[in-house]
């Protein structure tokens, strides 16, 4: 068995994503997750409770630095004509520490934003965004082999 190297562990500050192929240099963090949907499955002779997945859920959020109106220009009048638009966003993963110089990349496909922040600001406090989301497809790009 192989000791990890503190040096291994991913750095967040490499993160990148792209919005409808767009960078967003004014990210500060991502987060998505799976949930998966399960039925309880009972069975004869079993105590233990079984299961059975019938779907799963994708759900994330998007955190940005306050620096322009990004979010009202892609949702705003969109929402205001009751049209739920979709949108796709590319995440990369690619600390330079990483085996290889490896990097992750995942597609996340069909999201549609939750909610839009209108204003938010408080006295000397510097302006943060988040972005809530879900989203129906992902696809994984690129993958960091374990060593």
């Amino acid at each position: 068995m192989n000791k990890l190297s503190g040096n291994r562990v991913i750095n967040g500050t490499w993160g990148e994503i792209w919005l409808e192929g767009e960078k967003i240099s004014e990210l500060t963090g991502l987060d998505a997750k799976i949930t998966l949907k399960k039925e309880d499955v009972s069975m004869c002779g079993v105590l233990a409770k079984e299961s059975k997945i019938t779907g799963w859920e994708g759900k994330g959020t998007l955190k940005l630095h306050k620096v322009n109106s990004r979010m009202a220009q892609l949702l705003g009048d969109n929402i205001k004509q009751g049209k739920d638009v979709r949108f796709t966003i590319v995440a990369k993963l690619a600390d330079p520490d990483t085996i290889g110089n490896q990097s992750e990349r995942v597609a996340l496909k069909g999201v549609s934003f939750d909610d839009l922040t209108v204003m938010n600001f408080e006295m000397k406090a510097l302006g943060k965004v988040e972005c809530p989301f879900t989203f129906t497809d992902y696809d994984f790009m690129d993958l960091i082999s374990p060593e």
